[in-house]
């Protein structure tokens, strides 16, 4: 074993028993490349990975190339998930060498960790057009002994680049108004695939917040090609291959433009993004088919990847048995073996072929719609429906008797918090105690395992043990879990919690021009500070932090949190009106900023069933620029909720306070007058 085995990573274990002399990020790596004046080879992956998994096979697992980088280099591996500081850094630098990037990433960098090569996967012969990975191992090593002046310089002149003002695109004054989100929700709708939805051809990925922004807008709007965009992309996706038609939830993308090929592996973020995204376009359509969907990947999430301490594992893998997508597909024989005379069925209806459509399989995938599977079949739909669920339940239990993927069960404070957030407001939407009993046990177990007494928290979770510290994402997608967690049970820890994160982000986040670092200013001194503004897969953090600064500042009136928000949106006026697609969540917290929040404070048990009536009316429409308070007992005073301050029963019945900036209508008891004010202040 190398220096890996007592990583909690399940990714950086993948390698440990690799001849591969691997160092994990450390002191003790930069050490010994500056004493033995050696160049750092850092590889950065993570553990759903195809490519990386080829190139361990390839070449981390292969004697004589292990030998080769054990003799010239100082080898660090890296998980990305665990330490995203790091390969924001270094995958930047790879884009600005290459102009690509992704994973597995090869970075070749001085012994004080200033990059000067890089690039992605390289095969161990050479194919595709490329060199063999040996022969950039000696070529690099060669400029470095060789031409060491010109290598320093590369390093010093791309290490200044890194450290360019990121924020040189930004405004210099901000100037947010409807026409402008108006002006960023056509731009998408320009790159709008309207025959198989989606943004753009292959490889074609969920976007869920430019998605939830294309909704918000027609919230807005009423503009009705936007809800078409979503509405059709959300359909398309999930009767396509990308969708798990078994087990329920997403796959990371498409490699084709249909939705049709996936790459296999399923990571919670996708998932969590996707299933509000689902129960947010219930709401507004009432279309009980985005209502499967959400439930389904909710379903799935529970049964699959949630962890005996509550938490939420990290993804599966896309290969099982050294085969990618083999856990998944099947072969028409498969099928007819399985499920006897209900074959037909599943042949029809998931348009299997003889050939198959993935290397001689099957992608489950629905092309057509139910009634004309059902016509085809000579049944009715109700008959289709009900032998479709004969057959999912015999073709699920067959699959279990599969070698799973490998599942990661890290648990990661973001994509919890994604998770959580959605978890939460679909237990209080679709009034389900079994969702609201798993937000509840994620809640106790991030605020009891992954957080310390002063509100700081760990990134990552695995094995009993909390370690690095966490990024800025992490706190702010846990804010937004806390808040909604809040709504769900109005159990003020929750929002104690979202406060006491948001107050360690901006002592220790902030930056002095506005919006806020990835990692707190105690954090290791790396060669730059990351501050990645643009949304990846996941939310920016500055967006996200940004959007529930917002939120915190309707619950409390408290200018810091507006001033902050603002301070950070301001940053990023003039990129997002030139690239849109790259910040979605800032849109969405634009548009929290343009439309206003509505505050709503609630007096009353929510057992009584005229307060039941009252909670019903706030959840049964998406309302994506509403929070919600509710005391039980009549405040006459000051309360620690500044919005449930002086906020009383009316005529002893439970009442509701619409509320804007503070500014409050007339308390209401019933229903209807609840709703006319909820329109009126939207």
């Amino acid at each position: 074993m190398n220096r890996l085995k007592d990583e909690t990573s399940p990714y950086l274990l993948q390698h440990a028993d690799n001849p591969v002399d691997w160092y994990p990020w450390g002191e003790e790596a930069f050490t010994v490349a500056q004493r033995e004046d050696k160049p750092i080879l850092l590889s950065v992956g993570y553990s759903a990975c195809h490519w990386c998994h080829v190139m361990a096979h390839e070449s981390f697992e292969h004697e004589p190339t292990a030998e080769l980088m054990n003799r010239l280099f100082v080898n660090i591996k890296v998980d990305r998930e665990e330490r995203p500081d790091i390969d924001e850094i270094y995958m930047t630098a790879v884009q600005t060498l290459t102009r690509s990037g992704g994973w597995p990433m090869t970075v070749f960098c001085l012994p004080d960790g200033r990059p000067f090569h890089g690039g992605t996967y390289y095969p161990r012969e050479p194919r595709y057009g490329m060199p063999s990975f040996r022969q950039v191992l000696e070529a690099v090593y060669d400029a470095y002994v060789n031409r060491r002046e010109e290598v320093e310089r590369a390093a010093e002149s791309l290490a200044n680049l890194l450290n360019r003002d990121v924020l040189a695109i930004g405004a210099v004054t901000p100037d947010y108004d409807a026409p402008m989100l108006d002006q960023a929700a056509q731009m998408l709708l320009a790159n709008f695939d309207r025959k198989h939805g989606g943004f753009g051809g292959a490889p074609k990925f969920p976007n869920p917040m430019n998605l939830e922004f294309l909704l918000r807008t027609y919230l807005r709007t009423g503009n009705a090609e936007l809800l078409h965009a979503v509405t059709f992309t959300l359909e398309k996706m999930a009767r396509g291959g990308i969708y798990d038609q078994l087990g329920g939830g997403f796959h990371r993308y498409s490699v084709d433009a249909i939705w049709l090929v996936p790459h296999f592996e399923k990571m919670l973020y996708d998932n969590a993004q996707l299933s509000r995204l689902y129960l947010h376009a219930w709401q507004v359509t009432k279309e009980p088919f985005h209502q499967v969907i959400a439930e389904d990947i909710y379903d799935y999430i529970l049964r699959e990847m949630t962890a005996p301490e509550g938490g939420f594992y990290s993804a599966t893998d896309a290969d099982s048995e050294g085969v990618e997508g083999k856990f998944f597909v099947w072969s028409k024989a498969e099928l007819e073996e399985i499920l006897g005379d209900d074959a037909p069925i599943a042949i029809e209806y998931w348009g299997v072929t003889t050939r198959g459509n993935f290397e001689g399989h099957n992608i489950l995938h629905v092309p057509n719609n139910a009634e004309t599977v059902a016509e085809r079949l000579q049944m009715s739909v109700e008959e289709l429906q009900e032998r479709l669920t004969r057959v999912k339940d015999k073709l699920f239990a067959a699959r279990t008797q599969r070698v799973a993927p490998l599942l990661d069960d890290k648990i990661l404070a973001s994509w919890n918090g994604l998770m959580l957030a959605s978890l939460a407001e679909a237990a209080r939407v679709l009034k389900r105690d079994d969702y609201l009993i798993a937000a509840e046990r994620a809640g106790e177990f991030i605020l009891n395992h992954m957080t310390t007494d002063k509100g700081r928290l760990y990134r990552s979770y695995r094995q009993g043990r909390a370690r690095f510290n966490a990024y800025l994402e992490d706190y702010a997608n846990l804010i937004d879990a806390m808040l909604e967690l809040y709504q769900a049970t109005f159990d003020i820890r929750w929002y104690r919690a979202a406060v006491q994160f948001s107050g360690f982000v901006l002592e220790h986040f902030r930056a002095d021009d506005g919006g806020f670092f990835d990692t707190s200013d105690d954090h290791e001194k790396l060669i730059v500070r990351p501050r990645n503004l643009q949304d990846n897969a996941t939310p920016s953090g500055n967006a996200m932090m940004a959007k529930q600064l917002l939120r915190l500042a309707a619950y409390t009136g408290d200018s810091r949190y507006d001033d902050a928000a603002r301070a950070t949106l301001a940053k990023l006026t003039e990129a997002v009106r030139q690239y849109p697609q790259a910040f979605g969540e800032a849109l969405n917290a634009i548009d929290s900023l343009v439309t206003g929040l509505t505050e709503v404070a609630l007096v009353g048990n929510p057992v009584e069933p005229q307060m039941r009536a009252l909670l019903d009316i706030l959840s049964a429409e998406y309302r994506s620029n509403v929070v919600v308070a509710l005391t039980r007992e009549d405040m006459p005073d000051e309360a620690e909720i500044p919005l449930l301050s002086h906020r009383t029963r009316v005529d002893g019945l439970p009442a509701a306070y619409v509320c804007r900036q503070f500014t409050c209508k007339m308390p209401v008891t019933d229903v209807e007058a609840l709703q006319t004010q909820l329109n009126e202040s939207s």
